[in-house]
């Protein structure tokens, strides 16, 4: 005989465990929306001709430009990035509203727009670029630098939003026990916030780079579309859309490959802060 209590308990949690059909509806289309893509493309994908297609020197010139333009954008983003989500986040000085949302702006802009805006301000005649023109000879539009500068200014705000959130979660405490013992603001900057915020520091990073090995818009635009300079795996994917399907399919299933890479790395970093928290 079970207990009238425990039958209440099963029951209770058998109604919890169903998902009542008017969420089950949209929630399966929605899914099927954003995964369906994804198994069309490992479908039509060439399987047999992919080593060729990726062997070819157009390929490998466009994934050593991704990924070396993206790590170093991304090195980039640490080195600035992380005192600005510092300052946003712990500093009293006045503006720092308005400040936040133009760092924060480039996640909503077009990437086209901020290509044009990166052109109208460090193009040779630009804002600044007609002084690194006349000055010392720096052309920034159509080289590498423009790839990496274009990819900074759309990656850098992912990594800034989430280390300025850990640094206003985490205990100031800390910091002002390091500082009554004696320490330096640097040190506690060095030894004591930055060890607080590293799995959100790990986690921004890899944001960071993911989103810079994606760059489309603002890359094309600033930095043109040049074999060996400026074309990255996005813009070979756009370029071969037109010539050769086969070796676009190729070439997004490598940029699959790293993206659910980025997924899986930043899900164990989610799962160790929260188990941390």
């Amino acid at each position: 005989m079970v207990p009238a209590k425990t039958r209440g308990g099963d029951s209770h949690r058998l109604r919890r465990s169903r998902t009542p059909w008017p969420l089950a509806t949209p929630a399966l289309v929605g899914a099927s929306l954003l995964v369906a893509p994804l198994v069309g493309l490992l479908f039509r994908a060439p399987w047999s001709g992919l080593g060729r297609i990726l062997s070819t020197p157009e390929v490998a010139d466009a994934l050593w430009l991704s990924l070396f333009s993206a790590t170093l954008a991304t090195g980039i983003s640490i080195v600035l990035g992380v005192p600005l989500a510092w300052v946003l986040a712990r500093s009293t000085a006045p503006g720092l509203r308005l400040l936040r949302a133009l760092v924060t702006l480039p996640l909503v802009l077009p990437p086209v727009v901020g290509g044009v805006a990166l052109l109208l301000v460090l193009g040779r005649n630009g804002l600044i670029g007609r002084y690194l023109d006349a000055w010392f000879g720096l052309t920034l539009p159509f080289t590498t630098a423009a790839v990496v500068l274009a990819e900074t200014f759309v990656a850098m705000p992912f990594l800034v939003v989430a280390v300025e959130g850990a640094f206003r979660s985490a205990d100031s405490g800390y910091d002002e026990a390091a500082a009554t013992l004696g320490a330096g603001r640097l040190t506690v900057f060095w030894r004591v916030s930055l060890p607080l915020i590293r799995p959100a520091l790990v986690a921004g990073a890899v944001l960071c780079w993911a989103r810079a090995l994606g760059e489309f818009g603002a890359t094309v635009t600033f930095a043109g579309n040049v074999q060996g300079v400026t074309r990255t795996m996005p813009l070979s994917v756009y370029l071969a859309m037109e010539t050769d399907p086969e070796a676009a399919v190729a070439l997004s299933l490598v940029l699959l490959a790293v993206s659910v890479g980025v997924l899986f790395a930043l899900r164990g970093r989610w799962m160790t802060s929260a188990s941390s928290t």
